[in-house]
């Protein structure tokens, strides 16, 4: 990968922080939102010096004056004496943190010192790349008078942000690379702090400088190799405006002589995603080497021409929602369940069960009765109205999850052994270990195990903690397992059982009884409780889709349409199921 020195020193300054973090969420307390998605145009204004202040409010101001990157965090370096902005590295950590208690140490004179202690909630990569931690923060500052006003003049090295001042500052926002395929997009998720006029450079800006760590290896770049020759204007010129309203955008691209169309399609989809779900408006007129980028389209790119590519693509439109009910698959319809033929729709024996994304095909975990000296579960993979054959046997075997792009089912086997499954033209399945010797170390048992819709990352349950991690191809066509991040801390009660809702977001039932379901981000920025008006806990089973959720309680399916009006957003019975006792399955 392609790093150009300009354009990575203006991603890392305008992504030189993330937001957010996850709270505690007790059994006895009701979870709070974390980390607000703004999509409203940042202010940019930041407090200065208040003449006269006093030194413990003075530094709370530069709490919120250290939310602005710009020019080296120039506006917190307002607050500190010239000796203590010389000497102070910015660049060495950044924490958010949360309840921030500023306790006096001593002050005597012209000198103060405080204590500040926080909930250290975040860390935050030179990128902008958040990563979800809890733990307690606390450092020492110390202020002097100077010409009669108190600044800072010793403090530690790195950024601490206040998360509720950050929240008035950043926004996030999603890079989007490329499967191994190029079949999809695949989100690279961000925090921004810019004007919005300076939003579209500073993505396309990040674009180029390439995905964060964690999904090197597992995504492809189409930018990599080019340069923006000018700055982005509106698609007839003008600079005034860019990004904001009516007009588009025309980006100029140097480096991309060498692309073939296929190529040069995939430099579009990452653009044009990137930008639209900014909510920055097209059309937008991409140009490469001073003429269009495709001759097909002089007049700009739309989300329309890059639609198969789309990263909120929903399968289970098509497929519709079936049911594991006592052992056997079943098809729901709004007036009941329809039998299926075939192996998975006659038996009784059926525990967990996953349909493919084209909903053809079934892998199921059967549990049924077995002589003693063979393991008691075993992975069936067919038709769904046809035969299947076994694939793998264990003591235990999590629920199956098929990968985007290729014919592939994964599941766990006695809680540790990640495998994958292909299947070749003609049916036939090979199962290849998965290595995962760097996830060894987060526990002992793994309970869940989904793909994400682009099949870059997988949402796993280890010993009722919940992690993402992404899935590598390695050279011999195996994969690994890399870059674990724990997205759910603080969730207050072992998590229960997960799936993606969309492809930057997770949903996760918990053992508490009072708040049974939450959603967690990706990037574990964010933890927002979802109702629990008609549930009876346990939640047992979560499968989602981008706009409905299903799980399945104590007494029954129920269902949560994420497009109702918030005030009237809760549980209902799933038609087709009412009064059922069954598991929710839609492909994937």
């Amino acid at each position: 990968m392609t790093r150009r020195p300009a354009a990575l020193a203006a991603a890392l300054l305008a992504a030189v922080a993330v937001l957010a973090g996850c709270a505690s969420l007790p059994d006895s307390s009701t979870p709070q939102a974390i980390g607000t998605i703004d999509r409203a145009p940042v202010n940019p204004t930041v407090p200065a010096p208040t003449p006269g202040r006093e030194p413990d409010l003075l530094l709370r101001d530069f709490f919120g004056a250290s939310t602005d990157p710009a020019n080296g965090h120039a506006a917190a370096r307002q607050f500190m004496t010239e000796s203590a902005s010389d000497g102070w590295d910015d660049t060495e950590s950044i924490s958010i943190v949360d309840k921030v208690d500023v306790l006096p140490e001593s002050r005597s004179g012209d000198t103060a010192s405080y204590t500040i202690r926080a909930n250290k909630v975040g860390q935050l990569d030179p990128e902008g790349v958040y990563e979800a931690v809890e733990g307690t923060y606390e450092a020492t500052i110390r202020l002097t008078r100077t010409d009669g006003e108190w600044r800072i003049d010793e403090l530690p090295p790195g950024v601490t942000l206040d998360r509720p001042q950050f929240l008035k500052t950043y926004q996030r926002n999603s890079l989007y690379f490329l499967d191994p395929t190029g079949s999809t997009t695949v989100p690279d998720l961000r925090w921004i702090s810019t004007s919005p006029q300076e939003m579209a450079d500073r993505l396309i800006e990040m674009l180029i400088a390439g995905p964060q760590p964690s999904l090197e290896g597992a995504v492809t770049n189409q930018l990599d190799e080019v340069t923006l020759s000018e700055p982005i204007t509106k698609t007839d010129g003008r600079s005034a405006g860019v990004g904001i309203g009516f007009g588009g955008l025309r980006i100029e691209f140097d480096g991309t002589s060498t692309l073939d169309v296929v190529s040069r399609d995939r430099l579009a989809a990452q653009v044009v995603w990137t930008l639209a779900n900014a909510e920055i408006p097209g059309p937008y007129v991409l140009m490469g080497d001073g003429k269009p980028l495709d001759d097909r389209m002089p007049n700009g790119w739309t989300t329309a021409d890059v639609s198969s590519s789309n990263p909120g693509a929903n399968d289970s439109a098509s497929v519709g929602l079936h049911a594991l009910r006592d052992g056997a698959l079943v098809r729901v319809t709004d007036s009941g369940v329809d039998a299926l033929p075939g192996y998975f729709g006659t038996g009784n024996s059926l525990r967990s069960i996953a349909l493919s994304r084209d909903g053809l095909v079934a892998a199921g975990v059967d549990a049924a009765t077995r002589p003693t000296s063979e393991p008691p579960a075993a992975l069936m993979i067919g038709e769904v109205d046809g035969f299947a054959t076994s694939v793998i046997e264990g003591a235990t075997l999590t629920r199956p999850s098929w990968a985007y792009a290729d014919s592939a089912v994964w599941t766990v086997v006695d809680g540790s052994k990640v495998v994958r499954v292909s299947r070749g033209a003609s049916g036939e399945s090979l199962a290849q270990p998965v290595d995962t010797a760097e996830i060894a170390g987060l526990g002992s048992t793994i309970t869940e195990f989904r793909l994400s819709r682009d099949g870059v990352r997988a949402a796993m349950i280890v010993d009722g903690k919940v992690y993402v991690v992404t899935l590598v191809p390695k050279p011999d066509g195996t994969y690994k397992l890399t870059g674990a991040s724990p997205i759910a801390v603080g969730l207050g009660s072992p998590a229960v059982a997960l799936d993606w809702s969309t492809g930057d977001a997770v949903v996760v039932s918990r053992a508490a009884s009072d708040i049974p379901v939450v959603t967690v981000a990706m990037d574990g920025s964010r933890m927002d409780a979802l109702p629990s008006r008609n549930l009876t806990p346990p939640v047992t089973s979560v499968d989602s889709s981008a706009t409905m959720t299903f799980v399945a309680d104590a007494r029954a399916v129920f269902q949560l349409n994420s497009n109702d009006p918030a005030g009237d957003r809760y549980w209902r019975e799933v038609p087709g199921l009412t009064g059922v006792k069954a598991i929710p399955v839609l492909p994937g």
